[in-house]
C-alpha cells in the first residue's frame, strides 16, 4: 500500500510496525530508519546518474557539478551538515510529540487539511 500515490510511506509502516506489536515509538522509529535506503538511493541517482542542465548547452552529472568549483563543493557539504543536523532535530521532537500526545493530533490535523484542500480545490480554484 505504501508504494500507491498519495499514501502515506511513514504512516504505513507505522501502523504496520504497531501491528505487529512494535510500540508508538519503535514502530516511528523503524520507520525513519527505513527512509535512509530511500534517501541515499536518491542522493546516489542525483549525484552520479541524472543529468542536470539538459536545456543548457552543457548538461552535467551531480558530481561534476560540485566539483566544478571549490564553492560548490563548500555549498554541498555546508548543506549536507545542515540538513543532518535538522533532521536530527525534527526526528526527536517527533518522536518526544509521538510519546506525549500519540497520534490523535496528527489525525486530525490530516483530516483538516483533507477537508480544507478538498473545500478550496471544489469552490475557489476555477
Amino acid at each position: 500500500l505504501a508504494m500507491m500515490p498519495g499514501t502515506s510511506r511513514s504512516a504505513a509502516s507505522i501502523i504496520g510496525g504497531m501491528t505487529q506489536g512494535l510500540t508508538r515509538k519503535a514502530a516511528a522509529e523503524f520507520s525513519f530508519f527505513l527512509a535512509v535506503p530511500t534517501m541515499l538511493a536518491v542522493t546516489v541517482y542525483s549525484v552520479f546518474v541524472k543529468t542536470w542542465g539538459k536545456e543548457t548547452a552543457t548538461p552535467m552529472k551531480g558530481y561534476e557539478m560540485i566539483m566544478e568549483s571549490q564553492n560548490h563543493i563548500i555549498a554541498f557539504i555546508v548543506g549536507n551538515i545542515v540538513a543532518f543536523i535538522v533532521a536530527l532535530i525534527a526526528i526527536k521532537s517527533f518522536i518526544g510529540l509521538l510519546n506525549k500526545y500519540g497520534f490523535k493530533p496528527w489525525g486530525w490535523y490530516r483530516i483538516f487539511v483533507g477537508v480544507a484542500l478538498l473545500i478550496y480545490f471544489q469552490w475557489f480554484n476555477k
